[in-house]
């Protein structure tokens, strides 16, 4: 597929329009997350894929309400184009994935906003490897959408089929990403599924393990996805932690490919603890090869402990997609951020928050040790990570004289053992702030400086 796609858009050209760092995401009713925009993102869609032969689409969705509006649009433009669909219903993004390549899609589409609230929605694709579509299909695609709709002829229109064993197929691969003898009798886990797409799935892939589960955020009302729980609110899985005497928590996010977790000490652990906690592992069963791909965000102390057990590290732009990409032009299988994206790619084509959950509880049950002794050797650098918003159409430009007066002065302040990192969010309306150095006080001092600065020069 990827040769024909290459010769059919060498002409097209290289700025995108529509596709952000992780597919289209917006405001939902704001263009371009509107119904009939799509309806003929469905439909473009359905015409490059027609080039190839007519296969079949994947469609899933979180939890959140718009789902079902999109989902029926994206419908009718796939069947528009004379492209089947099959309708996976709320799944975790990293099973679309997943399915699409058992199932033997010609791609997978995915409506979801990931971590964001429930207003927000958005589509992103898989390729029919599993994979982030490749950039030549999402240029042809956006060429496409500069053409007038079009209808295929009755007889050639696509029919939608509902995928009913969806959730079983991918409960049973989860549990196939660790060993058969891997049990988790006698561990008491709290799991917080955000409201979004796991709701029905990730307890039940840790209690047919055999863990006692306590589950919280399963209650999806289209409203609450991702609200005061799960990854990007750890506090109340910990708070259910410590209530619960559990001996560890899992939080995943809306569409389940991020997870952060809770020791029995109620200590929050990120992607950067959990991906060193798996390398780890690896390093003494002698199955670790390569190196590890993290991002701008990674911490500081991530690096150095790895560089420190001779493990090579890579910093890539921030998102799932990079990584990836970084790690299989290394052949490299392992890669995260700290926002719980984690990249086990000898299991899985994408970030997955169940199987890293998975590869976690593993490595404890290898070293029969608790969540809490398993960070030993990382010694993590204080970072300061906040948020300003900007205009939902901002041209904000990063490069403002007295942003970079600003971030000059900071690096300055924190000399060599420390680090700033300004960068636009590629989901949201807003321009991320980091600081990491040595002193917490002195970097939460200075990132609150900054983020002043930058939100009286690009703020709304």
């Amino acid at each position: 597929m990827d040769q024909a796609l290459t010769e059919m858009t060498s002409t097209t050209p290289k700025t995108r329009r529509y596709f952000g760092t992780d597919g289209i995401r917006g405001r939902v009713g704001v263009w371009p997350i509107t119904p009939e925009f799509v309806l003929k993102l469905g439909w473009a869609v359905g015409k490059v894929l027609a080039r190839q032969g007519n296969g079949k689409v994947l469609i899933g969705k979180d939890t959140r309400i718009s789902g079902y509006m999109f989902e029926s649009v994206l419908e009718s433009g796939l069947s528009a184009a004379g492209i089947d669909t099959h309708l996976l219903g709320p799944m975790p993004t990293p099973a679309i994935a997943y399915l699409t390549r058992t199932l033997r899609a010609q791609a997978g589409i995915v409506i979801s906003a990931s971590h964001n609230p429930y207003y927000d929605n958005g589509i992103k694709f898989f390729s029919s490897q599993g994979t982030k579509l490749p950039d030549n299909l999402e240029f042809a695609i956006e060429e496409q959408l500069e053409q007038p709709m079009t209808t295929v002829d009755s007889a050639e229109l696509g029919k939608a089929i509902r995928v009913v064993d969806a959730p079983g197929r991918y409960i049973e691969f989860c549990k196939s990403t660790v060993s058969s003898d891997i049990i988790l009798n006698g561990l008491k886990i709290v799991v917080d599924c955000a409201h979004g797409a796991a709701y029905h799935i990730a307890p039940n892939v840790f209690r047919e393990l055999g863990a006692e589960v306590v589950e919280i955020g399963v209650e999806p009302n289209g409203l609450n996805i991702n609200l005061n729980c799960g990854a990007t609110h750890p506090e109340v899985l910990r708070q259910k932690v410590l209530e619960h005497k559990a001996d560890l928590g899992i939080a995943l996010d809306g569409d389940g490919d991020r997870v952060v977790m809770v020791d029995h000490r109620g200590q929050i652990l990120d992607g950067d603890d959990l991906l060193y906690i798996i390398v780890k592992d690896k390093l003494l069963h002698g199955t670790f090869r390569g190196g590890v791909v993290g991002t701008t965000m990674s911490n500081l102390g991530l690096e150095m402990a790895l560089r420190q057990n001779n493990i090579e590290f890579v910093r890539a732009a921030v998102g799932d997609r990079y990584i990836i990409s970084e790690l299989t032009k290394r052949q490299w299988h392992l890669g995260g951020e700290p926002s719980g994206h984690v990249v086990c790619m000898e299991m899985t084509t994408t970030g997955d928050g169940i199987i890293t959950a998975l590869q976690i509880l593993a490595a404890m049950r290898h070293r029969k040790k608790a969540l809490a002794e398993m960070c030993s050797g990382l010694v993590k650098y204080p970072q300061v990570l906040l948020n300003v918003r900007i205009a939902q159409h901002h041209d904000a430009s990063l490069e403002n004289a007295a942003v970079q007066q600003a971030v000059r002065a900071v690096e300055a302040e924190l000399g060599e053992n420390g680090r700033v990192i300004l960068r636009r969010s590629g989901t949201e309306p807003l321009i991320r702030v980091m600081v990491e150095g040595e002193s917490e006080t002195k970097v939460r001092q200075l990132a609150e400086q900054l983020s002043q600065v930058v939100r009286e020069a690009l703020g709304e």
